[in-house]
């Protein structure tokens, strides 16, 4: 019986003595490892890839984000109501594709809704009417990406071909002639990653940014 409860003792022992080890070697020196090297090889990567103007913080290579006009309140004199103007996409800037959570990063995820499903069918056929009409295009001209939502509905790139029947718009909006911006899209659209996964892209915040520049000097 001794035997026994003593066997018992150094097992019970050996394996708390394994788990606070394990515990200090996966829990602790591992994550700390880890982390040292991302943050001395890969720092903005590790940080959230995010991007800085002038020392302030805009936005993340990884997150798209709306470019739309400032919303006004507007005030009804004789009820007293307050409504909300409808938040409408600057001209000024390149567009991102429809996201349908509004690009917020706590609520992700597409709209779930089917292929075949009138109310997907009707949403991207108007979508595509004021694609087209925004950037003065015909429907035919409007890309994919334009009119349909990410899986993530964060996506912070767009096509070179909604980029491109974007930038007429863009160019006379900023006052700038349209080979400026046609060059600007070019410089921006990255190819696919490692020459053969994914499709070519262009990232709207950087673009976006690179605009900004162009359309100050």
């Amino acid at each position: 019986m001794n035997n026994s409860v003593a066997n018992t003792g150094r097992l019970a022992w050996a394996a708390l003595r394994m788990l606070l080890v394990l515990t200090v070697v996966t829990g602790i020196l591992y994550p700390l490892a880890v982390t040292g090297i991302a943050q001395g090889l890969f720092h903005d990567k590790a940080n959230g890839s995010i991007v800085k103007v002038e020392g302030k913080e805009v936005g993340s290579e990884l997150i798209g984000q709306t470019w739309d006009l400032p919303k006004k309140a507007a005030s009804d004199a004789t009820t007293g109501d307050d409504e909300s103007e409808v938040a409408r996409p600057d001209p000024k800037w390149f567009q991102p594709r429809p996201s349908n959570s509004g690009y917020d990063p706590l609520s992700t995820g597409s709209s779930q809704l089917g292929a075949s499903d009138p109310t997907l069918t009707e949403l991207v056929g108007d979508t595509k009417k004021a694609v087209a009409a925004f950037n003065g295009v015909p429907e035919s001209e409007v890309p994919k990406d334009a009119v349909t939502g990410s899986a993530s509905a964060i996506d912070p790139h767009i096509s070179p071909e909604y980029a491109e029947i974007q930038i007429k718009r863009v160019a006379k909006a900023n006052g700038l002639s349209e080979q400026q911006v046609t060059k600007l899209v070019d410089d921006h659209t990255e190819g696919r990653t490692a020459g053969f996964l994914g499709e070519p892209h262009v990232n709207v915040l950087e673009l976006n940014l690179a605009l900004k520049d162009l359309a100050a000097r």
